[in-house]
């Protein structure tokens, strides 16, 4: 059977969506000037991440609501499709009352481009869909171009030779050269299918199978491209970011990212300013639901990207909650940092293998949290003490001593923890690579920074020890005194007063202070240890 051609016009491809109203409005069938028109119909959804990922592959959008456009909900619903590209916009307002919104305005829907939003009120479905053919037969041509280098979002992987994936730039056919962005590999196109026929081409959002003649490799999340004209690899951008979330963005803290068809752990590392309400640029030390500015954005592993401007796809990216899995934030990357491009890993010939087996143990992280007076430095100097005994090499990080040094920078807001969290992490991570049974000793409130500590280490490596007292308790133990000095007032952003405690989920160690003694909690923990296999026997 002869390969069929791919169609004469590519889908007009339109993103349908509004938390409220427009139930009754149908997009028509049929084609706008020739070409087929797709729609994406995300009515009734508020997660902004699905909204980001259909919206990318869009070229315009049909909003409707039945709230008026200051309305909270409807108005970040506008925010996310205008900043992930969406300036040809229609907004149909539903207003049976006769609310006093202009019937129609047209404006700039970005700073970035000179697109157009078209703002429709009418009382009722069928009053506004009297205005849609108007405003699709008005839209400009806006399809992408098949003549933009090839880029496709891997899927799926049946073989070492096959790939299936979402086609987001440029196009692709038989005999052309492609490689595999990460790790290099070039091979030839053999065939391409798009729905299970074959192609002689398969361009923008098609998603198509493609055969090679040599093992390229891919997995989901792999981005391929032409292999004359690659997308860049990087690990920190500049970026343009929404906050969506009502906590806080807090610098350094461990968040999931997204960027096209891979998901890192990444964090923001600085906020260089908040978009105030005049479009002027504003100092800020962390964004609320609703802010929006400039960031710098770091990710723990390199990944394919593009600018926005050049690829919505590859330039558009969301922060997920690790938690919770929920979208807290969605962005456009504007470009790669260079700062860190000249400074390469250094080859060490002794590893962290041969360091901890000279010193006869397995190297790893135990990491003490509970709320101030549960016992955790009692706790963790006593197990150092029992292991020293044994002939194993420690140390023990505690909390009150890093910040008379290390970071002795930092207060006690929301954000300072999470960076204190962030440097002891770090400063762990070499002490486990140095072979030895590290100790730390941290109210660490928060999940998503013992988190990011324990993603730092090698699996297995890190061990949660949740050292666990009641409130009251503690309270009444109160050795410094500090509980005290907190209910009165003289101590703001406390832990278990007036700031959160996030108890660990699942801990390997669960010690309960308030029903055991000190001692015997040791021993546990160094029992663990034993049996876990973290302590080698070199006796007869």
């Amino acid at each position: 059977m002869p390969p069929h051609a791919p169609e004469a016009s590519a889908p007009l491809r339109l993103l349908l969506c509004g938390l409220r109203g427009g139930g009754d409005i149908d997009l028509p069938n049929g084609s706008i000037r020739g070409r087929p028109l797709m729609v994406s119909d995300l009515r009734g959804t508020d997660d902004p991440g699905a909204l980001a990922r259909a919206g990318t592959g869009c070229e315009a959008a049909v909003v409707v609501s039945d709230r008026p456009l200051r309305d909270v909900g409807t108005h970040r619903l506008l925010e996310i499709v205008r900043l992930i590209g969406l300036d040809h916009m229609l907004v149909l307002v539903e207003s049976p009352d006769g609310e006093e919104t202009p019937p129609s305005r047209t404006g700039s829907a970005a700073a970035r481009e000179p697109g157009e939003v078209t703002v429709t009120l009418g009382r009722n479905s069928a009053d506004l869909l009297r205005h849609l053919d108007d405003w699709l037969d008005s839209l400009p041509d806006v399809a992408p171009s098949p003549d933009a280098p090839f880029r496709v979002s891997v899927s799926g992987a049946p073989s070492a030779q096959t790939a299936v994936g979402t086609i987001v730039a440029g196009s692709v056919r038989p005999g052309d050269r492609i490689a595999a962005v990460e790790t290099g590999r070039v091979a030839g196109v053999l065939a391409v299918e798009v729905e299970g026929e074959a192609r002689a081409a398969a361009g923008p959002g098609d998603t198509a199978t493609i055969r090679f003649d040599a093992p390229l490799g891919p997995v989901a999340g792999d981005v391929l491209a032409a292999a004359g004209d690659r997308p860049e690899t990087c690990d920190q951008f500049a970026a343009d970011l929404l906050w969506l979330d009502p906590d806080p963005l807090l610098p350094g803290r461990a968040y999931r990212i997204e960027i096209g068809p891979r998901q890192v752990a990444g964090s923001v590392t600085r906020i260089k300013h908040r978009i105030a309400g005049d479009g002027a640029g504003a100092a800020s030390s962390t964004f609320r639901a609703g802010d929006r500015g400039r960031v710098n954005l770091s990710l723990a592993q390199s990944i394919a990207f593009e600018p926005f401007e050049r690829n919505r796809v590859l330039g558009t990216f969301m922060v997920a909650d690790t938690a919770s899995g929920r979208t807290v934030g969605v962005g456009t990357i504007d470009f790669a940092l260079r700062r860190a491009a000249n400074i390469h890993r250094q080859a060490v010939d002794v590893t962290k293998a041969a360091r901890a087996a000279a010193k006869a143990q397995r190297p790893a992280l135990l990491w003490f949290t509970g709320l101030s007076g549960a016992g955790k430095s009692t706790i963790a100097n006593l197990v150092e003490k029992r292991l020293f005994a044994l002939g194993h090499h420690t140390y023990l990080l505690d909390g009150d001593n890093v910040r008379h040094g290390l970071n002795r920078d930092l207060g006690f807001t929301a954000a300072d923890r999470v960076e204190n969290i962030r440097r002891v992490a770090e400063t762990a991570k070499l002490m486990v690579d140095a072979g030895l049974i590290t100790l730390a000793s941290f109210i660490s409130p928060f999940r998503a920074e013992r988190q990011l500590a324990r993603d730092l280490l090698a699996e297995g490596e890190f061990v949660e020890v949740f050292v666990d007292a009641p409130l009251g308790v503690v309270e009444a133990r109160d050795p410094k005194g500090l509980y005290a000095q907190a209910r009165a007032g003289r101590i703001p952003n406390f832990t278990g007063i007036d700031s959160p405690y996030e108890p660990p989920a699942a801990p390997e160690l669960h010690l309960e202070t308030h029903r055991r003694s000190a001692d015997e909690l040791a021993d546990e923990v160094v029992t663990y240890l034993d049996r876990a296999g973290f302590l080698y026997r070199t006796g007869g």
